[in-house]
């Protein structure tokens, strides 16, 4: 009878289950043998994607007659060890899974970079802004880690300029574009040097700046292929933030031109056959980086590449400071020690003009959606035509000082390229053009299009939204009265502004055998 009854208590348990094998009677139990009466809960094998199922359903343990039920089961594959006595083993829950499918003890913080055993979603690294618009791009968020950056301060891992962690500048760009605040000008000042390895690349273009020739300069383009110098550079490209970014591709925009390669596309297939292959990599990597493919003109190459002369004493608007300051270019045209050259002040006299047409802009947003019969319609046009007017003013004192610096051949050159390429356009002028409707000649929508294909796509957004707003004032062009009277000065200026910029993108590329491409 007491073999019988210690064969019935011992068999409660499953037969079949994980672990070290001890033998009592006729039955086999894991782990710790019970004895008659005792309550100790038995381990149970748990599924292996789910924690809280048994592997076997029949392996669940029964409860005999006479027995109580059984508590609580321990953890999941976390038996108590053979040491700690059976009475001072605490029961606890299943253990939650985590993301990466392990249960965690209770009480257990969660391990970095897994989400909260909580079951609540983790806090997302971007700002508010940025989560309701998406990241927009699938490898942004996450940074390769690799043996720069690890250990390193911001100031310290390669890729950044003057200290600026990552984020930093993906933040600041989350927030939908807003020209009343600062025009198409970039929201900080460009930055003037990359350091790291992307120094190769900014001594790069400073030396095809000031390339003889295109020959000279695909020549430094493919002695830094036989020194694996972009093949570095293209597998960091990863680890820029969006400013430093944008600064590469003002560099990249400056070595196309020079080799003559600014009216290709970098992905094509006929590019091989054209340009470096491995500059056409890093090329291809920046523009997906900064989601612009077509960025070799003049917004690029103007709006990123000027910088104060002298630091300003305290904080300034980025248009103030473009417009109180003497702007000095950070990739220059003309070598080191003498004088700027006309392209150079070409490139400055850009970027004055969309310091001065801020209000532009802010005029802009104020025609959008208004009605050709609402009072302040006039109104707005009529300082519209003060500011285009002012605007002329402006490149006309541009043109004296311009016409009177040096050039070389292989600036007009760019000058050339840039202008075959439709690339030459201002982004004010555009903007203006969205409002008015007219330029210095009707053009098509085919033609607007490939003129706004040098611009980000907040811009080209930006341009596309005041084409449908303003709308209803253009129909203007079609009345009379003292309010289309008004409508139709504001298209004049707009026309002699756009012949004045003619007038200045022509004296830069004096003398010249053949007549340029206009850029308007």
């Amino acid at each position: 009878m007491g073999d019988t009854a210690i064969t019935k208590t011992t068999t409660a348990g499953p037969a079949n289950a994980a672990g070290p094998a001890t033998t009592t009677g006729l039955a086999t139990t894991a782990g710790p043998v019970a004895t008659t009466g005792s309550r100790m809960p038995v381990p149970v094998p748990s599924h292996p994607s789910d924690p809280s199922r048994p592997a076997n359903p029949s392996a669940a343990p029964k409860a005999s007659s006479g027995a109580l039920p059984a508590a609580a089961e321990p953890a999941s594959g976390i038996p108590s060890g053979d040491g700690i006595p059976s009475g001072l083993d605490t029961p606890s829950s299943p253990g939650i899974p985590s993301a990466d499918g392990n249960p965690s003890r209770p009480g257990t913080p969660p391990r970095p970079g897994t989400p909260s055993a909580a079951g609540a979603a983790p806090a997302s690294p971007l700002p508010a802004a940025r989560r309701a618009m998406g990241s927009g791009r699938a490898g942004d968020g996450a940074e390769p880690a690799g043996p720069e950056g690890k250990g390193q301060s911001a100031a310290a891992r390669p890729g950044r300029a003057d200290g600026e962690p990552d984020g930093s500048a993906d933040a600041a760009t989350a927030a939908p574009h807003d020209p009343c605040a600062h025009g198409f000008l970039p929201e900080r000042p460009p930055v003037r040097s990359l350091i790291g390895t992307w120094t190769r690349l900014d001594a790069m273009a400073r030396a095809a700046a000031i390339a003889p020739d295109r020959e000279a300069a695909v020549a430094l383009v493919e002695r830094a292929h036989r020194a694996d110098e972009l093949a570095a550079l293209r597998q960091r490209v990863s680890r820029l933030s969006l400013r430093n970014a944008e600064a590469a591709a003002m560099r990249i925009a400056v070595i196309a031109v020079s080799c003559g390669w600014c009216g290709i596309d970098p992905q094509a297939p006929a590019a091989r056959e054209v340009a470096d292959e491995a500059f056409l990599d890093l090329w291809a990597a920046i523009a997906h980086r900064i989601d612009h493919d077509q960025f070799v003109a003049l917004p690029t190459l103007a709006l990123h590449n000027w910088a104060p002369e002298r630091k300003p004493r305290r904080h300034i608007p980025i248009d103030q400071l473009a417009r109180t300051e003497t702007l000095v270019p950070i990739v220059r045209w003309a070598p080191e020690g003498q004088p700027l050259s006309r392209l150079d002040r070409l490139m400055l006299a850009a970027t004055r003009l969309e310091a001065h047409g801020i209000w532009l802009f802010r005029l802009a947003e104020t025609l959008a959606g208004r009605s050709p019969d609402d009072s302040s319609t006039p109104t707005a046009l009529r300082r519209l035509v003060r500011v285009q007017h002012a605007l002329r003013a402006q490149l006309l004192a541009e043109v004296a000082e311009l016409s009177a610096a040096p050039a070389t051949p292989q600036q007009r050159a760019v000058l050339g390229a840039l202008a075959g390429q439709g690339a030459l356009e201002p982004p004010v002028l555009q903007a203006a053009d969205a409002v008015l409707g007219i330029g210095a000649r009707r053009m098509r929508e085919g033609r607007r299009q490939l003129l706004r294909r040098h611009l980000p796509a907040q811009h080209r957004a930006w341009l596309s939204a005041m084409d449908r707003h303003c709308a209803p004032v253009r129909t203007l062009a079609h009345r009379g009265g003292p309010d289309a009277a008004v409508y139709r000065e504001a298209q004049e200026s707009l026309i002699a502004l756009r012949r004045t910029y003619t007038a200045l993108v022509q004296a830069a590329a004096r003398p010249t055998t053949a007549p340029l491409t206009k850029a308007a």
